[in-house]
């Protein structure tokens, strides 16, 4: 279509550098070419040539109704003229640069012009502003020019302030001309960076992905958590353990909004049963979504509650406190000093080793995410392996999955007293237990003298070797330390 008009046209009017690039359309043809910043001057020139009869081209780059001239054009009629006026789309740059990144604009999308020529820098800042509190991914055009040479790093403080730090993004440079260019980076990154006018900045959302040299912002909302808004000011207890929640509640009986993240169905149902009065964020949301609804409740504090061995969740924590400058303090459960008779091992790799040296029916009291070190260390199937798993579909199926028949599953929540563990054991002819540091609330006590009743071996994980910059194992301690935190 846009070849088509322009050979249709006896005039064609443009900026020099566009009408460079569509040359061999041009023979025969009269050429206007206007300086930069002579938008208005462009298109008076095409809609004065059109009122004279003649067929006029008015060039844009990209599409001409997307930060180009169709406006002014439109904006120049008057009221009731019969010029006739075609518009011919074309692909914008937002577009154009996506597709040499992937597919970041696969959900909702902005795009932002930083040139102020023909708009207030005010309402630029604004917008951004907006954008940046939506979580809609962001073309940037018009970024950097000579004259303008401060107005982007203004505006990714902006989206820094409502992103995080590493958020993905793009830098496309002349897209699909013959020096064209792209690279994908952080936010944090893209905001050391130089650009210049012939460059477009793509800003992915918390949902954005990188796989490979492509981004892609997914497309629907399959998959992704919805939560209802947090409590302001709120202190935030990641936990999913009795003790966790104990502490919780003691906060809320204080009169102190609490919300309470847990990763499972099952953790969730246990917090709203002993801690009514907190609201709960319920699922594996990811560090970028995390963030993102600590911000926006304003979060007081976090107190980091999570099992000992969960220590992925407690390094995001900290990343993200020290992100955002949100007091941490790790709470972890008092840990219990191995007896002489009982084997401590580092990794699951070598406490796995141990126990298929020697030994035919083990139990793991591991947890479901650890089953599948075991099966595979096993790699001769000399072993029949047992587990005991936290009572959800899930679970269950994640234990199956990994290679536990069925019949070799116990779905119960624990800790389990000495008897009940004996039992489970002595019926199933267990000859080695394989448990981790717990500590007492965890049930590691009674798991030690149920084996020992039995005369089989206990082998423990120890407990992942963590420095935390904040952290107490005395839990009038937390409440303490709550308490004494700035109130909002």
């Amino acid at each position: 279509m846009a070849r088509e008009a322009l050979l249709q046209s006896r005039s064609v009017v443009g900026y020099g550098l566009y009408l460079q690039w569509i040359a061999p359309w041009l023979e025969g043809k009269v050429v206007h070419a206007l300086p930069l910043t002579k938008e208005r001057e462009r298109a008076a020139l095409a809609l004065k040539l059109a009122r004279e009869g003649e067929v006029v081209s008015l060039v844009s780059s990209g599409d001409i109704g997307v930060y180009g001239l169709a406006p002014l054009v439109f904006e120049m009629l008057e009221e009731g003229e019969e010029t006739e006026v075609r518009v011919i789309p074309g692909i914008t740059a937002a577009l154009s640069c996506a597709s040499l990144l992937g597919a970041p604009l696969g959900h909702d999308f902005a795009t932002l012009s930083l040139s102020d020529l023909l708009c207030p820098w005010k309402w630029i800042q604004d917008r951004a502003e907006q954008i940046a509190k939506a979580d809609i991914a962001l073309a940037l055009y018009n970024i950097q020019s000579l004259a303008r040479q401060d107005g982007v790093y203004q505006i990714l403080d902006i989206l820094l302030r409502h992103r995080p730090a590493q958020t993905w993004c793009g830098i496309v440079r002349n897209a699909f001309r013959g020096d064209a260019s792209s690279e994908i980076c952080s936010l944090a990154e893209l905001r050391q960076r130089r650009f210049d006018m012939l460059t477009t900045l793509i800003i992915g959302t918390r949902f954005t992905q990188r796989t490979g040299n492509y981004l892609y912002s997914p497309r629907g909302y399959h998959g992704w958590q919805i939560h209802d808004a947090a409590p302001k000011h709120a202190v935030w207890f990641f936990t999913g353990t009795r003790d966790g929640n104990a502490l919780a509640k003691e906060c809320a009986a204080e009169g102190i909004p609490v919300v309470i993240s847990v990763a499972t169905e099952y953790g969730a149902a246990q917090a709203r049963r002993h801690v009514p009065q907190a609201h709960i964020v319920e699922g594996h949301i990811g560090a970028i979504a995390r963030r993102a609804l600590l911000v926006e409740s304003g979060a007081r504090a976090i107190v980091d509650g999570t099992h000992p061995f969960a220590t992925r969740i407690s390094t995001q924590l900290t990343q993200i406190c020290a992100e955002i400058n949100l007091p941490y303090l790790r709470y972890e459960r008092p840990g219990k000093v191995l007896p002489p008779d009982v084997q401590g091992f580092d990794t699951m790799e070598d406490v796995a080793a141990a126990a298929i040296n020697g030994h035919k029916r083990i139990f793991l009291g591991t947890g479901v995410k650890d089953i599948s070190t075991f099966i595979q260390a096993d790699a001769l199937k000399r072993c029949q392996w047992f587990a005991r798993v936290t009572p959800n579909q899930d679970s269950v199926s994640r234990a199956v999955d990994a290679g536990i028949p069925a019949a070799h599953l116990c779905a119960m929540q624990g800790p389990f007293s000495q008897r009940a563990n004996e039992a489970l054991w002595a019926d199933w002819k267990i000859d080695c237990v394989i448990t981790k540091e717990s500590g007492e609330a965890g049930g590691l006590p009674a798991k030690i003298e149920a084996a020992r009743a039995l005369k089989i071996p206990v082998l423990v994980v120890n407990r992942p070797s963590i420095e935390y910059s904040n952290m107490t194992q005395d839990s009038a301690q937390v409440l303490r330390w709550i308490r004494a935190l700035e109130t909002p």
